[in-house]
């Protein structure tokens, strides 16, 4: 009967993904539940307003592209701090955004209010550069305003346009979304693998490889669903609810990602993920001396749900500076 069960959910995956339609547009940018730690929120949504070239989900994907959230962090290029200024940059560009007097790299009330400005700045710099003003303006931060005015735009530069395409892809992961998510084309694959491990002990740490008897922990089995549709997703849960949008609970389908916290204001103190099947039921990897099994979703931890995107996973940093 579960197995049956399971199918008609597989099959109603392509049904809802049949009968959905896309995500609608318009109105202020909002953050995504929990996407930005709490202690930073009101700077990221008071910051991110600060020119018509930035947002606050914008401006929450190129602090988590740079740092992760990590106010200590430092590059091996000397970059430091939440946003990943070098000193020079920081002396001419760094503000005091809290107004107490100092201008302190290492402190996210000043360093985030900074980011921002720097943003407006480059934006104002390429204002009459044809093209989308914000990617102008992350092209700017990243070749120089000379080369957006040179080539009239992004420039042709592999990295430049790399580094576009990522914060662009991320700012879709910080944004509560404005109207129903597109659904997933690859849902039913990652359901078809996760279902085939139904029963297999769990394991910490467990990728599922011939050493590991084929066991997985829980983000390591929807890491490893995801990968034979093609998409590489992150090996911790907590950077795995950056892989795409964040539909409600209302508008959970079948093969989005529903995640567990302890802290539900911080995606960074999540702890569990699953795979969500329909019906609010997930395939999980629980914990040990258990076994990959159904369970419920709708417990008092529940945190949130992505649906994962190729760009949204290709996009979430691998190397973020230490701290």
């Amino acid at each position: 009967m579960v197995m049956c069960f399971l199918a008609l959910l597989v099959v109603g995956t392509y049904s809802a993904a049949a009968g959905l339609a896309g995500s609608g547009g318009g109105g202020a940018v909002a953050l995504a539940k929990g996407a930005v730690p709490a202690r930073f929120q009101p700077l990221v949504q008071k910051w991110g307003n600060l020119c018509p070239a930035i947002n606050p989900a914008l401006l929450a994907a190129q602090l988590y592209q740079e740092s992760g959230w990590n106010p200590s962090a430092q590059s091996h290029a000397a970059a430091q701090g939440i946003a990943q200024f070098i000193p020079g940059t920081w002396a001419t560009h760094g503000i005091d955004g809290n107004g107490d007097g100092k201008r302190d790299v290492w402190d996210p009330a000043d360093a985030i209010p900074s980011a921002a400005s720097y943003d407006c700045e480059l934006a104002g710099y390429v204002k009459k550069v044809p093209g989308d003003p914000t990617s102008n303006m992350l092209a700017a931060y990243n070749a120089g305003a000379y080369a957006v005015i040179k080539y009239g735009g992004v420039p042709p530069y592999k990295e430049t346009q790399n580094y576009v395409k990522i914060i662009r892809s991320l700012e879709k992961s910080f944004a509560r979304p404005v109207g129903r998510v597109a659904p997933s084309r690859q849902a039913a694959g990652a359901i078809y693998f996760a279902q085939k491990k139904l029963g297999t002990p769990y394991l910490w740490g467990g990728n599922g490889t011939p050493e590991q008897q084929g066991r997985f922990d829980c983000s390591g089995l929807t890491q490893a669903a995801y990968r034979t549709v093609g998409i590489e997703l992150p090996r911790v849960a907590n950077d795995q609810y950056n892989a795409g949008p964040h539909p409600s609970r209302d508008e959970l389908l079948p093969g989005d990602l529903v995640f567990f916290s302890d802290d539900l204001t911080n995606s960074r103190a999540i702890r569990h993920v699953g795979l969500y099947v329909g019906g609010g039921y997930m395939i999980n990897a629980p914990f040990t001396g258990a076994v990959i099994r159904f369970d419920k979703i709708d417990t008092p931890d529940y945190f949130g749900a992505t649906r994962v995107t190729k760009d949204g996973a290709a996009a979430l940093p691998t190397d973020l500076p230490t701290g």
